[in-house]
Order: C-alpha cells, then structure tokens, then sequence
C-alpha cells in the first residue's frame, strides 16, 4: 500500500465520527514508536514532519524512512504530511519528497513569527491548493494565531496575547470558500509546546465553542486542532524525578478534545506528549544505569515509552480498530475526485 493522502483518512473519519491522532516524527525510532502502535490498535496514521524535523534528518533520510514503514505495515493506510509549511516553496519541496500532504500556514510570514493579514494567508494557502489538488495531495490551511513557539516556529503569542488572534468563524468560512482547502486549523487559546497553560483550561482560555459554531458553518470541513498535547503530569514528573526541570504546566484535557471530535475535529497534532515521554525513559535509564553507553539500551525504552502514549491516543480518539476499513486512494485517484469537485462548485 503507498502513502495515502491525508484527505482519504480525514474523510473516512468524518464519516465515521472519530479523530486521527497527527504525529511528529525527527528520527527512525519515533517512526518506529507509531508504526508499532498504529499495529497493535489497528489504527490509520498520519505521520508529519516540520520544516526543523525535515533539516535535522534531511529528506532523503525522511523519505526512505517512511517508505520502510510502508513496507513493514502494508495493512495499515498511511499519511504523510508537511506540518506548517511557512511558505509555499516548502510545500512544493515537500509534494516532490513524496509528502501526500502539506500545511501552508500563510497566518504567519515566511520567517514562521509574524501574524499576516488575511489577504496574503489566502493568496499563499490558494496558490499551495491550485498545484497540490493538481496532484492530489491534501492542503490544510490555518486562520487564526496560536501562542507559543515549538521547532523555531509560532508568533510567541502569551496565554493573554492569544485571544486576541483567535480564529473569527466569520472569516474562516470565507477562507475556505476562498482557498478550497480540504482541512482547517483553528485558532481556539491552544499553544505550541509544553508551556501551554499555567493552570488547568477552562472556557475562559480554552474556546470549544468556537469549534462548534465553525462546524455548524462548515460541516462538510475537516478542523485540525494544533497544540493539542496533553502534558500529562506523569511525564512530566518522570523528567524531574530524574534530574530534570519541568516547570508546572498544564496541556488540552483528552475530553476536551473528544469535545472537539463529536464538532468536527478530524485532526489532533500531538508532539510534545512524545518528547515528554522520549525523554522521561532516557533519562530513567542513564540515571539508573550510569555506566550504560549503547544507545540501543536508552532508545529502546524511549521508542516503547512513545508507542505507550500513541496507543493511549488512538484509543481515546476513536481511530482504533479502522486502519483495516479505509478503502484506499492514491494521489493520482485523488485528482479526478478534485477534478469533480470543482466541476460540482462550478455548477452552484
């Protein structure tokens, strides 16, 4: 089974009211964690990369990486995907790397910081649609801003600074009459990294209902929620138990995201629940073992501590159990189905 585009998943889980965990992966190990994982629950996956993950590993690496996932797991439906392109060049590169799909984040500039005005996050995020429906890779777009900053990229917006950038349900349906695009991150208090609250979300800095009124606007598009880790104490006091200095913070509750799933959420970007877990096994193992030295000894429990929170996450997300259920498009399939969509707007 090849790479699948990402709108086959996201479409499957609509219609079948669950979300899709998204994952970060840098390294063969973390592909490994959610290849074993995506196995044991039966799970489809969408794998992703950010522009900082595609320069550490180089896309060579990356690619040949994820074909070997492919080939190890042919019963599992696979997504690649470009996570926040900062331009459209980007995800250009990453269509010709082999992703089947890609994020232009034109809400920020091209240096990943800057909030941009609505009219340059339309024009980029279109002309990104225009050439990847082309070749039927999937385009996720983003209105809105979320706070913080993870892999050099985010505005660094504070907790306060956020809901004054909070995605307008007004303008993100018009952004998606005016892109096409095929998946929507919205902008509702979350943030990137483990910093994300300083006490546990309430309505007041976590806006669910802004997902609802978006999905009542736009049923028939797929919401992504970024910065959506949940930072579980545990985690973070395995990291300090072993010499580690985690600040207090507090992530997106799991049933706020089940919230968000039963509105339109087909999406959850998950990255540093996984850091937190890679990091909190590596440290258990040097502290305890100090003479140990074969890599193979600390990664080996690290890989087994992400794959731990992978499958706690396809289980409460409802994708468990689906992987064997898809039926399969290829991007080439998938163009025809643009090709058709168009035809079918055209006609409105």
């Amino acid at each position: 089974m090849p790479l699948v585009p990402m709108r086959v998943l996201l479409d499957h889980a609509a219609e079948n009211d669950y979300g899709l965990v998204a994952l970060n992966v840098n390294n063969m190990e973390q592909i490994q964690a959610i290849m074993e994982a995506a196995q044991e629950t039966d799970s489809p996956v969408i794998i992703q990369a950010s522009r900082g993950a595609r320069k550490y590993s180089e896309d060579a690496y990356l690619r040949h990486l994820m074909l070997a996932a492919v080939e190890l797991n042919p019963n599992i439906p696979i997504a690649m995907h470009q996570d926040h392109g900062n331009s459209p060049a980007t995800c250009f590169s990453a269509i010709q790397q082999g992703f089947t799909s890609v994020m232009m984040d034109g809400s920020l500039g091209e240096d990943g910081k800057t909030p941009m005005d609505y009219e340059y996050n339309v024009r980029v995020t279109r002309q990104v649609v225009e050439v990847a429906h082309a070749v039927g890779v999937t385009v996720e777009g983003e209105i809105g801003a979320l706070g913080g900053i993870e892999d050099e990229h985010g505005a660094g917006l504070s907790e306060e600074e956020i809901k004054l950038h909070l995605t307008d349900p007004d303008q993100a349906e018009q952004f998606v009459a005016d892109t096409g695009v095929d998946a929507l991150a919205v902008a509702i208090g979350t943030s990137h990294g483990a910093y994300k609250f300083k006490k546990k979300p309430t309505g007041e800095v976590l806006k669910m209902d802004l997902i609802e009124e978006i999905h009542r606007r736009l049923p028939d598009t797929h919401l992504v929620m970024h910065g959506s880790s949940s930072v579980p104490q545990e985690l973070q006091d395995i990291i300090n138990q072993y010499g580690g200095d985690i600040k207090q913070t507090y992530g997106v509750p799991i049933e706020e995201i089940k919230r968000g799933i039963k509105h339109g959420v087909r999406k959850i970007n998950v990255d540093t629940d996984n850091r937190l877990a890679i990091t909190g096994a590596i440290r258990k193992v040097l502290a305890e073992h100090p003479e140990e030295f074969d890599p193979r000894k600390y990664l080996g429990p690290a890989r087994e501590a992400m794959k731990k929170v992978c499958v706690e996450r396809m289980i409460a997300f409802g994708q468990a159990g689906n992987a064997g259920k898809i039926k399969v498009k290829t991007c080439k399939e998938m163009v025809d189905f643009y090709i058709d969509l168009e035809k079918k707007k055209a006609k409105k």
